[in-house]
C-alpha cells in the first residue's frame, strides 16, 4: 500500500515492479544561472523525477566559511605569482564570487544554502532506460550541469528523489538567495515580471510545465483589460484572480451585470449590494466619508452627470444652469451648506431635488420652461416606475474588504443609472486619503457602460487616475468593438499594462491582432483556445507574453463556477458546504 511489493538493486540501477529507474546526483552547476534555469529538466517530454533539497547555512557560520575560503584562494593566487606560474583565472573568479558573497552576507542581502539536485530517470525496461539515461545527461550538459549516476548507490539515490524529504546522498553545493530563487520553477520561461512580495497565480503554462505568476501591482500601471467572447471563461478567470488577490488584503470592489459574483461575496464576507431589489435603495446625494473643502460642489457636479445618464443625453446650458441652483438648493433644505460642520447631517433625496425643480418652475423666468421639462422626465425615477432604487435613503453602506454591486434586478433602462452610481461609489473610497490601501475595481461586461458617453468618460477617468490613489482597474467585456471603436475605449486599453485576451470570434480576431499587434500563431492560438486557455500580454517591457490555461483548486471551483449544470448540483440538498463533490 505504501511502496512497492520488491526491489532489486543493481549497481546503477533500481529494478522496480513493472519498470527501472536510474539516478544522478548534479555535482557541476554553471557560473551564472538565470530565471527559470531548470524549467527544460522540468518539461523533459519523459518520466524524469527532479529533486532539490534545500538546507540554509547559519549567517555566523557562513561567513567563517567564506572567510577561510577567500583566505585560501587569495593565498593560492599570491603563491603562483611568487613562483611565477601562470594565473588561474578559474581561481581568480572563484575568489571574486566568495568576496561579493562576503559582502552581500555581511549586508545582510542574502543568505547561503547547502543545495542537492538530483534526477531519477524511469523506463519499462533497461535497454529504454538507457536510451533516457543518454537522452537526460545530454539536456543536463547542455545547461552545464554535471550530472554523475549514483553508482553503487543507486536505492540511496532513488529513495532521495522521493517526496520524503530526506537527502541520503548528500551531493552539495552552496547557493546564495538568488541562485537558489532562479532554481525554483514558480515563472514561465516567456515572462519576466517584476514581482513583489504577493504576485497572482494565473494557471499553467499552455506549452510548458511551468506557471504563469504576475503581479498587477509592480507594473507600470495597476490596471486591466480582459477580452473574450462570451463562454470563454473570462468571468471564471476574473472571479479566481479577485478570490487570490482577496488572499493578500487587497480591497476589491465588483460592477457585477450578471449576479455572477454573489456566491464567492457570501463565501468571503463580503458586502453585496443588489441594486433595483425590493427594499434596496441607494441615495446619489450622500456626501463622502473622507470630507475635503470642495467635496459639496463634487457631489453636486456628479449628481449633474447622473441625472444627464438617466436622462439618456446630454444637458442642454439651461437645464445644467437650473440643476445646479436646484441641487444646492436640495442641500440646503436639509440643512447642508458649505460648512462643513453640516455635512453629515440627512442628505436629501432625488425627491427633494423635484420638489426644488417644481418650485422653479413657478417662478416664471427665463428658465422656468427647462426646469419644469427636467421635473417631468425626472417623474419616473421619483414616483414612477423606477422610483425603488431613489426612494429612500441608502439602504446598505458600500463598506468592506470586498463590495459588490449587483445590477441584475435593474430594468434595461436604468442598468447605465445604477452602474454609475456603484462606480461613484467605488470612486470615493479610492479617493479617500484617509485609508490608503492596494484596491481593484473590476467592472465586468463593461461593454454596458461604454455604450454611453457619460459612463465611457467615467471609466476612462478612472483608467487614468486609478495609478495615484494605489489602485486598479480591471475591465471585463465580451465586445471587443466597443472598446477598439472608440476613443475612449482605446484610452482605457493603453492605459493598461495587463491584457488578458481568452479565445476570440473569428470575426473580431483581425481588430483585435491589430490592437494588440498579435502574431499569426498568437492568432491561431485565440482562436483554437478552450475554455479558460488565454494569452497574457504585459506591456511593462512589450515582449512579456505567456500562453496559459487558467486552473483552480475544487474550492475555487465551488465559488466561481457559473455552468448552470454545476449550480444545479452545488444548490441540491444533499450537496451541503462541508460535503466534496464527486470529482467526475
Amino acid at each position: 500500500m505504501f511502496g512497492p511489493s520488491a526491489l532489486r538493486v543493481n549497481p546503477r540501477s533500481v529494478a522496480l515492479p513493472g519498470g527501472v529507474c536510474a539516478s544522478f546526483a548534479v555535482a557541476g552547476y554553471p557560473r551564472d544561472v538565470g530565471a527559470g534555469w531548470l524549467e527544460p529538466l522540468l518539461t523533459y517530454p519523459g518520466r524524469l523525477d527532479v529533486s532539490l533539497h534545500v538546507e540554509p547555512v547559519p549567517p555566523l557560520v557562513a561567513a567563517q566559511r567564506l572567510r577561510r575560503q577567500l583566505a585560501r584562494l587569495e593565498s593560492a593566487s599570491r603563491t603562483d605569482a611568487q613562483r611565477g606560474r601562470l594565473a588561474d583565472f578559474a581561481a581568480e573568479a572563484a575568489a571574486d564570487d566568495a568576496a561579493d558573497l562576503a559582502a552581500s552576507l555581511a549586508r545582510g542581502h542574502g543568505r547561503l544554502f547547502r543545495v542537492g539536485l538530483y534526477l531519477s530517470v524511469h523506463a519499462t525496461d533497461p535497454g529504454e532506460l538507457e536510451a533516457q539515461v543518454q537522452r537526460v545527461r545530454a539536456l543536463a550538459a547542455s545547461l552545464l550541469l554535471d550530472a554523475q549516476p549514483t553508482t553503487f548507490r543507486a536505492l540511496q539515490g532513488w529513495t532521495t528523489t522521493l517526496p520524503l524529504g530526506h537527502d541520503s546522498v548528500k551531493t552539495r553545493r552552496v547557493f546564495d538567495t538568488a541562485a537558489l530563487a532562479a532554481a525554483f520553477p514558480f515563472t514561465s520561461p516567456d515572462l519576466h515580471p517584476n514581482l513583489t512580495d504577493a504576485p497572482v497565480l494565473y494557471g499553467l503554462n499552455a506549452y510548458s510545465s511551468g506557471v504563469v505568476v504576475w503581479d498587477r501591482f509592480a507594473q507600470d500601471n495597476y490596471n486591466s483589460v480582459t477580452i473574450a467572447r462570451s463562454g470563454a471563461g473570462k468571468s471564471y478567470f476574473t472571479k479566481l484572480e479577485t478570490l487570490r488577490l482577496l488572499y493578500q488584503g487587497v480591497h476589491i470592489a465588483v460592477i457585477d451585470p450578471e449576479d455572477e459574483y454573489q456566491r464567492l461575496c457570501h463565501a468571503v464576507g463580503g458586502t453585496h449590494i443588489a441594486l433595483g431589489a425590493p427594499g434596496v435603495c441607494f441615495n446619489p446625494f450622500d456626501l463622502p466619508d473622507g470630507k475635503e473643502d470642495d467635496t459639496l460642489i463634487r457631489r453636486a457636479l456628479f449628481v449633474q452627470t447622473l441625472i444627464a445618464a438617466m436622462l439618456g443625453e446630454p444637458l442642454t446650458p439651461a437645464a445644467r444652469s437650473v440643476l445646479d441652483r436646484a441641487v444646492l438648493a436640495a442641500y440646503r433644505t436639509c440643512g447642508i451648506t458649505a460648512d462643513p460642520r453640516t455635512w453629515n447631517r440627512r442628505a436629501p433625496l432625488l425627491a427633494d431635488l423635484t420638489s426644488q425643480l417644481d418650485l422653479y418652475a413657478q417662478t416664471g423666468t427665463p428658465n422656468a420652461c427647462a426646469a419644469a421639462d427636467l421635473a417631468a422626465r425626472l417623474a419616473p425615477f421619483v414616483t414612477g416606475s423606477y422610483r425603488g432604487m431613489f426612494a429612500g435613503p441608502t439602504s446598505t453602506r458600500p463598506h468592506g474588504h470586498l463590495i459588490v454591486f449587483s445590477l441584475r434586478d435593474l430594468p434595461e433602462e436604468t442598468r447605465t443609472v445604477g452602474m454609475l452610481l456603484a462606480l461613484d461609489a467605488i470612486w470615493r473610497q479610492v479617493t479617500d486619503p484617509g485609508d490608503r490601501r492596494r484596491r481593484l475595481v473590476v467592472v465586468d461586461e463593461a461593454w454596458m457602460l461604454m455604450r454611453e458617453d457619460e459612463g465611457a468618460r467615467f471609466l476612462y477617468r478612472l483608467a487614468k487616475s486609478a495609478r495615484k490613489h494605489w489602485a486598479g482597474l480591471a475591465v471585463v467585456t465580451q465586445d471587443a468593438a466597443d472598446l477598439l471603436g472608440s476613443d475612449l475605449g482605446q484610452a482605457v486599453i493603453a492605459n493598461s499594462a495587463t491584457q488578458i485576451l481568452l479565445r476570440q470570434a473569428p470575426q473580431a480576431i483581425d481588430k483585435i491582432g491589430a490592437a494588440f499587434d498579435l502574431t499569426d500563431g498568437e492568432k491561431g492560438f485565440l482562436l483554437a483556445a478552450d475554455r479558460g486557455q488565454g494569452l497574457l500580454c504585459g506591456t511593462a517591457t512589450g515582449s512579456d507574453r505567456a500562453a496559459f490555461t487558467a486552473i483552480a483548486s475544487q474550492h475555487e471551483h465551488r465559488l466561481t463556477t457559473t455552468d448552470p449544470a454545476e449550480l444545479a448540483t452545488l444548490d441540491h440538498p444533499d450537496n451541503s458546504p462541508g460535503k466534496e463533490l464527486d470529482p467526475q
